[in-house]
């Protein structure tokens, strides 16, 4: 798939508007690492997003097996 098309279909993975508008600078005006370096960054949001998500999942899983202890 084409640069240009995956970015016009980033919200699919995840990104804003916002970051989707600065993609598309950059991918018209910027080098080839600006937007590597940009894609890189919003690469990190996302893992941390998950991370985020994944120490709530583990601690429903700790109310849960608590739970299951008392009961």
């Amino acid at each position: 798939m084409e640069l240009n098309a995956m970015i016009e279909n980033l919200s699919d993975f995840g990104f804003s508007e916002e970051q989707k508008k600065t993609l598309k600078i950059i991918s018209e005006t910027g080098t080839k690492s600006e937007l590597i370096r940009y894609l890189k960054k919003c690469r990190c949001v996302l893992m941390d997003e998950m991370h985020e998500s994944q120490r709530k999942v583990d601690r429903m899983d700790y109310l849960i097996r608590k739970a299951e202890k008392e009961a």
